[in-house]
């Protein structure tokens, strides 16, 4: 149970918290290899093979997020991709209940996302998620993903918030470790981001597998 009467301030991540991450593992390993190999006349296992490496060195940086980066790197239109398979975006469940609650609540709700503004804009479009928030934040507003401490940095900066009195939820490790460093003192991960994969064992950071969990407002 959370001191919700401690907390003032709630930052929530996008993909894998608040929607499925179903859609960019699906859009990634499958979707993207598939348009690779067509262009270049591979089979779908040669693409995976050369792109699969290419994705590993860029995580953790802005450059992973950018959908210009690979767009510019693959000679794909990215953005252009994932608008073709938008209907596969979902919002997870009990979601949109967490939201309404903490909309009626005087708390500030903010969207923190390493999300490219494209993508963002599509996500929003697709799950009318963004009237729930004070502010939508992209690390690519920014310059650095959340997973570096000058994102947070910025972040107090234009969005100034007690670290004592802040709630963090997200399903990257590096991000909540970043954000544990930055001295933010709520931190919860989530333990099923993706909903065709299993429960994640989660070390480290209280985590909930729904929004269920934290409803007790």
């Amino acid at each position: 149970m959370l001191e919700w009467k401690n907390i003032d301030t709630i930052l929530l991540d996008m993909d894998g918290t608040l929607l499925d991450l179903n859609f960019d593992n699906h859009f990634w390993l499958e979707f993207v290899p598939r348009r690779y190999a067509q262009k270049n006349g591979l089979t779908i296992e040669q693409a995976k093979l050369q792109l699969v490496p290419q994705f590993k060195e860029m995580e953790g940086k802005i450059e992973w997020y950018c959908l210009d980066y690979w767009s510019k790197t693959l000679k794909l239109d990215i953005a252009g991709l994932k608008a073709e398979i938008a209907g596969l975006i979902a919002v997870l469940p009990h979601v949109t209940e967490f939201l309404t609650a903490i909309q009626q609540s005087p708390k500030q709700l903010i969207l923190v996302t390493n999300a490219h503004r494209d993508s963002l804009d599509l996500k929003m479009e697709e799950t009318c998620l963004s009237p729930f928030f004070d502010q939508i934040i992209s690390s690519h507003d920014y310059g650095a993903p959340k997973e570096a401490q000058s994102f947070w940095t910025q972040l107090y900066k234009h969005q100034p918030f007690d670290k004592q009195r802040t709630l963090l939820v997200d399903d990257s490790l590096a991000v909540l470790k970043s954000a544990k460093l930055y001295g933010i003192k709520y931190l919860i991960s989530i333990s099923k981001p993706d909903s065709q994969l299993a429960k994640r064992e989660i070390i480290g950071f209280p985590a909930i597998e729904d929004f269920r969990s934290l409803m007790q407002l």
